[in-house]
């Protein structure tokens, strides 16, 4: 078998064509293209090209407020680690995660909540200028769900991916009924690579002009 050796950029280039290609004929809207492209060049799963949606103009809300110094907040250090810091920086953005925190740890223990809902109270103290990435904890989605239904936080929008079969439907579907502009994943799949495919897909769009 002769395998050739393609350099980062051409792979990437090369792996977007393809996707592309195949995507063609699907009914999904341009700006929300890039989007699901690169979330499915992450996974190499084209399940996201049917379960992908997003509220009306969710993308462009999120690109208005990433020039608008906003803050990202992720459930995972996982999505925390994937997500380009130098565009941030470039950009004037912080990134939060705050599930090893120790006061999110005593708080949980206390009341008899998860982490990430514990970490969700936190992250709302930074108030409504922030994204919130989660791709891994449905009980993160529910507590957003509450604090938003309370008045106490009106995030610029939640990406809802979580991943897996306990609540996470249901958690997901509490964000796609709500107020907040959202991009999510029905069903079960995402994860916390596909929050961060998400951002860096923003991220990019925002680099590209």
């Amino acid at each position: 078998m002769n395998i050739e050796i393609i350099n980062p950029a051409e792979i990437e280039k090369r792996s977007l064509e393809i996707i592309e290609e195949k995507l063609k004929g699907k009914n999904i809207e341009e700006k929300n293209k890039d989007i699901i492209k690169r979330v499915i060049h992450t996974t190499a799963d084209f399940d996201y090209a049917e379960n992908m949606i997003f509220s009306e103009d969710a993308a462009d809300k999120a690109l208005a407020a990433l020039k608008n110094k906003v803050n990202i907040v992720t459930d995972t250090q996982m999505a925390f680690s994937g997500i380009n810091k130098k565009i941030l920086s470039e950009l004037g953005c912080k990134i939060y995660c705050y599930m090893s925190d120790d006061d999110v740890a005593k708080r949980a223990k206390e009341l008899g909540i998860t982490r990430a809902m514990a970490a969700m109270e936190k992250a709302a103290e930074l108030g409504s200028n922030t994204i919130f990435a989660i791709g891994n904890a449905p009980t993160a989605l529910i507590k957003l769900n509450e604090l938003t239904e309370r008045g106490i936080i009106t995030p610029v929008l939640i990406i809802a991916v979580a991943v897996g079969f306990v609540n996470v439907v249901e958690a997901k579907e509490l964000i796609i009924g709500g107020k907040i502009p959202f991009i999510a994943s029905r069903g079960n799949k995402g994860g916390s690579t596909v929050a961060a495919a998400i951002l860096n897909a923003l991220l990019y769009k925002l680099k590209k002009h």
